[in-house]
């Protein structure tokens, strides 16, 4: 059992772009990294083997909210922890359910203790607090756990933002309290990363990067953005938070986002994203592709039996037509959601394996300022 490490392999000459290689007790993981949101334990309508074989993802994420709702802590506990439960051999990251909690905004209220909320499956009332969120986060097994926070909505005014920024730093540190007192469950170690909150307010984010930063984490995460503010915006605070934060530990920008969004921040100096965009929309019939961004549901696919996209190395998406994706998600076909996810997750970790290769070969600046248009492009 060993703390995560960090490797830092190679920096990009044109910008703050950067490769490594990240370690945990379940295996190694190659950054920059995109990694599948499975909320409820699962990424939705792809199974564990299709993560593996076609995703190609070296690790997914769970969410505290949820799991601990259900199934429970007390049949993870009994499952041996989350990778036990659902089969998945490699790292696993639980969200602390922060953003869930908070985006309850009618069924919550806030104190300096923590949240009391509401069930969205049977309206019971619930209290997280920061120690309660580390117990949980134990049980489920996550080898990188997040802290619990509060995430401000967009816009917030500067006293909100400040207020809620100092409350999520009062809050970190009984995270830290609670998880130094307790032990790593089922033989493997878990390790903590603090998350930095501000909202779009430069002091703020100074501030609370220079204090997450103090806290000496193994990682450290960007959370409170994508939330509504312009990407321009975005870019601006995401850039500040990486330059304070320490080069020598990954950063993670929580949430984040559409393919030109994920490259954009890579150059800032990001090592790590989540987001439920690439199955959310797949299951909405848009698919992200190596040649721009496909509504599957057009008539103009109708009789178009060209693979969906044969630009990335993902046997599916190679395999099936766009015709024939169309006429499963037109027939509401299970299948069609399934295909629609999987070759929008391969291109994801398609993209963040190539962003990683043209890092290490010099021509990452380049590549993106050529790749982005594209893949803004509608079909």
């Amino acid at each position: 059992m060993a703390a995560l490490e960090f490797h830092l392999e190679k920096s990009d000459t044109g910008s703050k772009a950067r490769a490594g290689t990240i370690t945990t007790d379940h295996g190694k993981i190659s950054t920059p990294i995109f990694m599948p949101v499975g909320t409820v334990g699962s990424v939705k309508a792809v199974s564990q083997q299709q993560l593996e074989t076609e995703v190609k993802a070296q690790i997914i994420l769970g969410n505290t909210y949820h799991l601990y709702l259900r199934p429970g802590t007390e049949v993870l506990e009994a499952a041996g922890g989350l990778h036990k439960f659902n089969g998945w051999k490699h790292p696993i990251l639980t969200d602390s359910g922060g953003y869930q909690v908070f985006s309850l905004a009618n069924n919550r209220k806030i104190n300096e203790e923590g949240v009391v909320f509401q069930s969205h499956i049977d309206g019971s009332k619930h209290l997280f607090t920061p120690e309660k969120v580390m117990d949980i986060q134990r049980s489920i097994g996550g080898d990188i756990i997040m802290a619990f926070d509060e995430c401000p909505p967009y816009p917030s005014d500067n006293i909100y933002a400040g207020n809620s920024m100092e409350l999520t730093h009062r809050w970190l540190d009984r995270c830290f309290e609670r998880f130094h007192g307790t032990s790593d469950r089922y033989g493997y170690t878990q390790n903590l990363f603090p998350i930095v909150q501000g909202s779009t307010y430069h002091d703020l984010r100074k501030a609370s990067s220079e204090f997450v930063a103090s806290k000496n984490a193994v990682g450290n995460a960007i959370g409170g953005l994508s939330v509504g503010e312009p990407e321009e915006m975005m870019y601006e605070i995401c850039e500040l938070c990486c330059d304070i934060l320490p080069a020598d530990k990954p950063r993670y920008l929580m949430g984040v986002g559409t393919p030109w969004n994920i490259l954009e921040n890579i150059a800032l100096g990001v090592d790590m994203f989540d987001c439920v965009m690439p199955t959310r929309n797949g299951r909405n019939a848009m698919l992200f592709t190596s040649k721009g961004i496909i509504n599957i549901d057009n008539k103009k696919w109708e009789k178009d039996f060209s693979p969906l996209d044969d630009g990335i190395p993902c046997e599916l998406s190679n395999y099936y037509s766009k015709s024939y994706l169309r006429h499963l998600i037109k027939s509401k076909e299970i299948l069609g959601l399934t295909i629609a996810s999987v070759h929008n997750l391969a291109f994801y970790l398609w993209i963040v394996e190539e962003a990683r290769r043209r890092i290490v070969d010099g021509s990452f600046s380049s590549w993106k300022r050529e790749v982005i248009p594209v893949y803004k492009t509608r079909l």
